[in-house]
């Protein structure tokens, strides 16, 4: 059965990038390889939470088929506990869906990375308790 998943992100460049996961999110680089003068491969951690990303030029090196497919066309959706500190951490990044509250019971807002992706983050609403 499965164990784990991540996402894998296909970028041009992977420092673009940094600012977000580092320095606005909190997340660290639990792992980090280079290709050349720039970095090849990057894992983002945070607790639990797990994110990769990867430059074409890796890409073509480790599996050259897949480095004809268009980048910066993922979206995540990421479930958090606190949507205003992260819309606080996020001033300044380019938003991609205003805030908004949703059908299914999340409040939500999205943004894009630097490398085209689209990251929405979503609080759940609490449910109410049964009279």
């Amino acid at each position: 059965m499965i164990k784990k998943m991540t996402p894998v992100l296909y970028v041009e460049a992977i420092e673009p990038c940094l600012d977000l996961w580092v320095n606005r999110l909190g997340f660290t680089k639990s792992v980090e390889v280079p290709e050349g003068d720039r970095l090849g491969f990057v894992i983002f951690t945070s607790g639990d939470v797990e994110i990769m990303y990867q430059s074409r030029a890796s890409v073509q090196k480790d599996v050259p088929s897949f480095a004809t497919r268009s980048l910066g066309q993922t979206n995540l959706f990421v479930e958090v506990s606190d949507l205003g500190a992260i819309e606080r951490a996020l001033r300044g990044v380019k938003v991609a869906l205003p805030k908004r509250t949703t059908f299914y019971g999340a409040t939500e807002i999205g943004v894009q990375d630097p490398a085209g992706n689209i990251i929405v983050f979503a609080e759940m609403l609490a449910e109410k308790p049964s009279p």
